[in-house]
């Protein structure tokens, strides 16, 4: 069962109206990761005093308000995109796909035989990706395979020789858009698949 579905049963069982607290206990218990340590995203300038004196919690809060029936998981999981730019449901389509991935501050999902991974600066506006211990010891590569290296080139990475890693840094100064990461772990997918299932 991936992590979404885990957490959809939790949320059921809370009943009909479900509170911030209990959302980030969920999220933490299923995902590990603590929603009050994570750093609220603000959308727009006049925004951003408001929202730095509201805790996580608070803007959860006032997400929920605006719901008058159930609010469903999926609902959830995209509020919680929205408001810390954590996307649930791509975390957890990253459940068994041997990529590590550490943003926010925080591994977000990391296994003993990951192959690569995708690892996010401070508000997420950079990104840069390079192969795990494992990789390096089943393969002898301490590089990522140049197939991978052509597949990130061609979205925007260049091979940063200080940081020995492939990397990415948003030229607006905003947190890499979702779209922007499903690239970088779609060409990781596709070369895992094509190359290194067998590892």
């Amino acid at each position: 069962m991936k992590k979404a579905e885990v957490m959809d049963k939790y949320l059921d069982s809370y009943g009909k109206r479900i509170s911030s607290s209990e959302i980030c206990h969920v999220v933490d218990l299923v995902f590990k990761i603590n929603l009050d340590e994570t750093p609220i995203l603000s959308k727009e300038k006049e925004e951003v005093d408001e929202i730095a004196s509201s805790t996580g919690r608070e803007v959860i809060d006032s997400y929920l308000n605006q719901y008058d029936r159930d609010i469903t998981g999926a609902e959830i999981r995209k509020i919680i995109n929205e408001i810390f730019g954590v996307n649930l449901e791509a975390i957890s389509s990253l459940e068994g796909a041997r990529i590590s991935l550490y943003s926010k501050g925080q591994w977000i999902v990391q296994h003993e035989k990951d192959l690569f991974v995708v690892y996010t600066g401070a508000s997420d506006v950079d990104v840069k990706v390079f192969p795990t211990n494992y990789f390096t010891e089943q393969t002898g590569l301490v590089t990522l395979p140049s197939d991978l290296q052509h597949a990130l080139t061609s979205i925007g990475y260049h091979f940063d020789e200080k940081i020995d890693s492939y990397y990415f840094s948003n030229p607006t100064g905003e947190a890499v858009p979702d779209v922007f990461k499903g690239k970088t772990i779609g060409a990781i997918l596709s070369v895992i698949q094509h190359s290194f299932s067998n590892l």
